[in-house]
């Protein structure tokens, strides 16, 4: 287990690179213009969890997926605006903003004078914590989390003085040097502490619909190139094809179809970013859409431009 201090970045390439490096990449604008980096990046590594501070020092705007893992972002000072499932989410000292893994996310306005307490998890991990903690290998943390958690009182104050006890060690790398199984006994009780605050009740009696949301959702992600139909999904489930709309609408806030859509969106995204050579057909064809105007269309209200500028 390490922490680590970077020297202060340049210029705002030169800082997105080091947070991207330590969390994850992203696409960063600075509202405003003009001002240089003031970056705040301190990291503590306990392997399936990293705990850090990061501020910018400038008002900014990020974009970004959050490929394999989940991210809680706790202001400590100023606010941060994102974009959640049931619209805009305004976080302050005492809440955090909770991100899904692999799920196209918005932070709207990360002020100049917010410095954050960000926890990642490694997405497989965190699961298989979940099964442990929760004690129901039916659920996955995907379904379950909200966009928003109170650390003000209860389960979630206690989960943030945790957090905050690890955050204290950032300036003292050599404390706990290379010994693994306190690293793996840290990483776990963060991990506890944050599904017991973010899932209330999903261990004792969690009611079904969640979990058949939980299947399709997972299957979803294996497979979004499949030509889906809303009665296969069903059949995932087990269930109905209007029971699994209204468990979409009420945990995850959109019908099974618009969700298919979001991976497909992401996927075909990251696909023209990596590869020049691929056109917007072949990239709507590769993953589900069945054209591609239908396509150029969907990624258009997702991303707020074309595929053709999705490499800029």
């Amino acid at each position: 287990m390490s922490a680590r201090r970077r020297a202060a970045p340049r210029d705002w390439d030169q800082a997105s690179r080091a947070v991207a490096q330590a969390y994850f990449p992203h696409e960063l604008t600075l509202l405003g213009g003009g001002r240089e980096p003031r970056l705040t990046l301190r990291t503590l590594d306990l392997g399936a969890v990293l705990v850090g501070h990061v501020g910018w020092g400038a008002d900014v705007r990020i974009e970004c997926d959050y490929p394999g893992s989940y991210e809680i972002n706790l202001p400590l000072t100023g606010h941060l605006e994102s974009r959640g499932r049931h619209g805009p989410v305004v976080s302050l000292p005492g809440q955090a903003t909770v991100f899904r893994a692999d799920t196209p996310s918005l932070i709207s306005h990360w002020d100049g004078t917010c410095t954050v307490l960000g926890v990642k998890f490694d997405q497989a991990w965190l699961d298989r914590e979940a099964e442990r903690v929760l004690g129901d290998d039916r659920v996955t943390v995907r379904s379950l989390l909200p966009d928003q958690l109170d650390l003000a009182a209860g389960p979630g104050r206690a989960w943030r003085q945790l957090v905050g006890s690890m955050a204290a060690h950032l300036h003292d790398p050599d404390l706990f040097g290379g010994c693994g199984p306190v690293k793996d006994q840290l990483a776990g009780a963060i991990a506890a502490g944050f599904l017991l605050a973010s899932c209330p009740g999903a261990g004792d009696g969690a009611p079904a619909r969640p979990r058949i949301v939980a299947r399709v959702v997972d299957r979803l992600h294996d497979d979004p190139g499949r030509a889906w139909t809303a009665g296969d999904m069903a059949a995932v489930a087990g269930t109905s094809v209007r029971r699994l709309q209204e468990g979409f609408r009420e945990w995850v806030g959109c019908t099974p179809t618009e969700y298919l859509c979001g991976i497909r969106l992401q996927r075909a995204r990251a696909d023209l970013l990596a590869d020049p050579a691929l056109t917007t057909s072949e990239a709507a064809a590769r993953w589900g859409f069945s054209s591609a105007s239908r396509f150029a269309a969907a990624y258009r209200r997702r991303y707020g431009h074309p595929p053709s500028q999705a490499r800029g």
